[in-house]
């Protein structure tokens, strides 16, 4: 896998989940990281103090995704920090589940501001520096709902296909450049999101943990198995390195064979 000594990366809603794991994953291989997200200030100190153990800087900026000003703060913070934004992962991310007609229009905003609008305003803001360098890479955390579609997820499927799009824009931009642009497309992670979702279902349908894990990723995933945040992590990390020069616009599905049906 590549170093990446000498880089500085930003990751958004990286304070737990696959967000945490790219984060981790880029400080133990050298790079800068600019940590964003919610949580506990302990905790997330906890976590910077944790990732600076690898000997690269790590900071925390406390953007929220939905404010295109904070955001733009987020980048030029880290810039001004680190010196450069070489790498920026899109990964913030929220869901809210309900049938169109009864999802509540709030929400719907809150979903596309976060899920996509968030990427545009970080992407641009970043992309500046990238092309002056002539080096960069955006990797967006997109989702097997960027590819598909599921039930009560209108919100969450039109960012998340809209971010796929995305992708694709920035890539043709940029393709004359040294400045790359792809979209990861988990399935089923497990995150503490998806765990609670479990423990609620186990409890709600009178299984135990295992039963209704298993009944859970069963539904979607051939494999039966969860894709771990390291997994993401190590493709992100592929990404950014020499051997994916050449890989422009895509949208690289790690769903356990999801969309392989």
């Amino acid at each position: 896998m590549p170093e990446l000594h000498g880089r500085s990366a930003v990751v958004t809603g990286s304070t737990s989940g696959i967000g945490l794991g790219i984060a981790a994953r880029f400080a133990a291989a050298g790079a800068n990281v600019m940590l964003n997200g919610f949580g506990d200030p302990g905790e997330i100190e906890r976590i910077r103090r944790d990732l600076a153990t690898h000997g690269s800087k790590v900071g925390y900026h406390g953007a929220d995704m939905a404010r295109p000003g904070e955001i733009v703060a987020l980048v030029a913070d880290a810039a001004r920090e680190f010196g450069a934004v070489d790498i920026l992962v899109n990964n913030a991310g929220i869901q809210h589940v309900a049938p169109v007609q009864d999802f509540p229009p709030e929400q719907w905003e809150r979903v596309i501001a976060i899920n996509l609008s968030a990427a545009f305003y970080a992407t641009r803001a970043a992309l500046p520096g990238m092309l002056a360098r002539n080096w960069g890479r955006i990797v967006n955390i997109a989702s097997v709902h960027g590819l598909v579609a599921s039930v009560q997820k209108s919100a969450y499927i039109a960012a998340k296909h809209g971010l796929v799009g995305f992708t694709k824009a920035v890539a043709l931009e940029t393709a004359e450049t040294g400045v790359t642009c792809n979209a990861v497309c988990p399935g089923w992670v497990l995150t503490p999101l998806v765990d609670r979702q479990i423990r609620a279902r186990a409890e709600t349908e009178g299984k135990t943990y295992e039963q209704a894990r298993l009944a859970l990723v069963s539904e979607k995933q051939p494999s039966k198995e969860f894709v771990t945040p390291a997994q993401i992590a190590e493709l992100a990390l592929f990404l950014c390195g020499d051997g994916a020069a050449q890989i422009r616009g895509q949208a690289i599905a790690a769903d356990g064979g999801w969309t392989a049906q």
